[in-house]
């Protein structure tokens, strides 16, 4: 896993970028996908889905713990997300995009799907603090090589949601990304 500049996000051609003007990068990251081709990002996902990722122990605990915050606190009420708080991305696409594979859901994936194409994709989340995307894209390096980029947009509800993402970045920097990586880099690995 490398940590990219939110410059290399940006740089990408990426349909993303349509809907999402008012969002942050917030992270950027590459994954590495030894031996990768150019049409391979279905195969990608494909190992991804077939991921039951609940992390080590410790990224587990974090995970209950949030999870236990927000339905103390009424974080995660669906009047706070998607369809209640928040339109979906979807009511912000482009036309020629609306028609596109939105991408499969699970029910123990909290980012929901909103369109999966060749070489990018994008899953949503909102919340009472946040209304964040996970973008996947698939990116040919400069020694020809490809690899999967995954970048987090982010729109903070207010002063709370941005005390929120300052508050767990050093959990998802030090515990969740890198147990994250060491799985998503296995999964294409072993797909």
């Amino acid at each position: 896993m490398t940590r990219l500049d939110t410059a290399d996000h940006v740089a990408q051609p990426w349909r993303i970028h349509e809907m999402t003007a008012d969002f942050r990068v917030e992270d950027t990251w590459a994954f590495r996908t030894p031996g990768a081709g150019p049409d391979d990002f279905p195969t990608m996902l494909a190992a991804l889905r077939a991921l039951d990722f609940d992390g080590p122990p410790l990224v587990r605990l974090l995970f209950k713990a949030r999870w236990k915050l927000g339905a103390v606190f009424g974080w995660d009420r669906e009047s706070h997300g998607v369809g209640g708080r928040v339109t979906s991305l979807r009511d912000r696409m482009p036309g020629d995009l609306r028609d596109a594979p939105r991408g499969q859901d699970r029910a123990s994936m909290p980012l929901k799907a909103v369109y999966e194409l060749d070489n990018e994709c994008a899953r949503e989340l909102a919340n009472k603090t946040v209304h964040t995307v996970m973008h996947l894209g698939w990116v040919r390096r400069p020694d020809g090589e490809y690899e999967l980029r995954m970048a987090v947009l982010v729109k903070p509800n207010g002063w709370w949601g941005r005390a929120y993402m300052t508050a767990i970045a050093p959990f998802r920097y030090l515990v969740v990304y890198p147990a994250m990586t060491r799985q998503w880099e296995r999964a294409w690995l072993s797909r």
